[in-house]
């Protein structure tokens, strides 16, 4: 009698009722998660910048537990981070929106002046019987170029004048600050008792590792940006030297980003020195992505590439502009807790 031959399994033998059931409802719930969060956005963007703030926060609170009440403590760091903010936003912002101005102008005039070259080369090729409409061009390089500057501005305007959820960002941080610890004891409940270390550590490590190292490197990438401006004469280098560091909070490509346009805006002032400006620029990006970046991510997040852009694109996808700030470390979180290889960057 011959052995039946053992055939494997069939993935829609394997689909049962039950685990079809499962399924859905994990995909019910979050689609309902993400109608949640757009129809409460404006307060769960406030609720979590502030957690992110006060999370920021407690580290210099805790240092000072040491030598004052917690209480005292807390009054003592937020007074100092809204002296430097509200400083910051008096001199650096004043002058932000000044040179925005100005280069808004200037992008303007020299988009206007491609309008004869344009003539030229279409009468050039006109002559040699190619028969080329370079007006459409034009009109869309000009649309597109004043769309990046003008966004860019017009972000920095909306920072600068949207008061009322910025107090409101900073007094719930400091209450969080406060109160936080029970409403984190709150959370830890949810979770066998077992893992509340693990939790915290993970949190901790990917979280404040992943904004230390961001604004550390947005510090480093906008400062050496405006010295380089400043020793190759470049027009409104600090409004320049901000928008990089602007795009450089965003992981992968901000950096790249930031410093085409830079590149493109500084075009307008001249050829050669756009070139020596993005010289420059892929200089002190190498500089960061391959020794300075790598010491500070140290020990902190561990993520491949491609699992890097998908976060993002999730998250940009889910909220928008704070989605695209926490995917990174919540990519970081998931990965280390799970401890999927696959998903880590090769050693």
């Amino acid at each position: 009698m011959k052995q039946l031959e053992k055939t494997p399994p069939n993935f829609w033998n394997m689909l049962s009722n039950l685990a079809l059931v499962r399924f859905l409802l994990l995909f019910a719930s979050g689609w309902a998660g993400l109608q949640l969060l757009a129809y409460f956005e404006t307060a769960v963007a406030v609720f979590a910048i502030a957690a992110l703030v006060a999370f920021l926060l407690n580290y210099p609170v805790r240092n000072l537990q040491r030598f004052l009440p917690r209480s005292l403590a807390v009054a003592f760091v937020v007074a100092i981070a809204i002296l430097v903010f509200g400083g910051l936003t008096v001199t650096v912002g004043v002058t932000l929106l000044s040179q925005g101005q100005q280069l808004i102008d200037s992008m303007t005039e020299f988009v206007n002046a491609l309008a004869p070259l344009s003539e030229r080369i279409e009468a050039f090729l006109r002559a040699r019987n190619l028969q080329v409409n370079l007006r459409v061009i034009e009109e869309q390089l000009r649309n597109q170029a004043l769309a990046g500057v003008v966004s860019s501005i017009a972000f920095l305007q909306v920072f600068l004048t949207n008061l009322l959820n910025l107090i409101l960002i900073m007094v719930v941080a400091s209450f969080m600050l406060l109160d936080g610890e029970r409403l984190w004891l709150l959370v830890l409940k949810f979770i066998p008792r077992h893992l509340h270390r693990r939790l915290s550590v993970t949190i901790e490590k990917n979280f404040l590792g992943f904004f230390k190292a961001q604004i550390l490197l947005m510090l480093f990438l906008t400062t050496a940006s405006f010295l380089i401006f400043l020793l190759l004469d470049v027009k409104f280098p600090l409004i320049l030297a901000f928008i990089i560091g602007l795009f450089d909070l965003v992981p992968g490509i901000g950096a790249t980003l930031g410093i085409s346009l830079v590149c493109f805006i500084v075009l307008s002032q001249s050829v050669w020195l756009s070139l020596k400006v993005l010289t420059a620029c892929i200089i002190l990006q190498q500089l960061q992505d391959n020794f300075i970046q790598p010491r500070l991510m140290q020990n902190s997040l561990n993520l491949n590439p491609v699992v890097v852009f998908f976060a993002l694109l999730v998250g940009a996808r889910s909220a928008g502009l704070l989605g695209i700030f926490l995917a990174i470390p919540l990519a970081g979180v998931i990965v280390s807790w799970f401890e999927i290889e696959e998903m880590q960057a090769e050693s």
